[in-house]
């Protein structure tokens, strides 16, 4: 019984230098994310950081600034959505399908 606790013990911290190896793979990785046709673009890594936002003059109108806010948000949902694809994609492979919270 102790041995199979032993070897339980192994395969855990196994999988716990796995993940923060794949961890730090995903920050390391840059996501783009688009609104208005190209018209904004906003750039995170792998821990959903912000690193830069690209707008096209012909979008900012100061008449409709809510339009622009909108675009903004939108760009910043679509490039988080990849992120988290990315995430889920990675440690699903290290868990095996487990949803461990925290972690996805």
């Amino acid at each position: 019984m102790a041995m199979g606790m032993q070897d339980l013990m192994k395969k855990a911290q196994k999988m716990q230098r796995d993940m923060l190896k794949a961890q730090d793979a995903l920050a390391s990785q840059e996501f783009e994310g688009t609104a208005g046709g190209g018209q904004v673009v906003v750039k995170m890594n792998g821990h959903s950081d912000l690193l830069s936002v690209r707008l096209k003059k012909e979008v900012v109108d100061p008449n409709d600034v809510e339009m622009l806010e909108d675009l903004i948000l939108a760009a910043y949902r679509n490039a988080k959505e990849k992120t988290t694809a990315a995430s889920e994609a990675l440690m699903g492979g290290l868990t095996g399908g487990m949803k461990i919270p925290g972690l996805m």
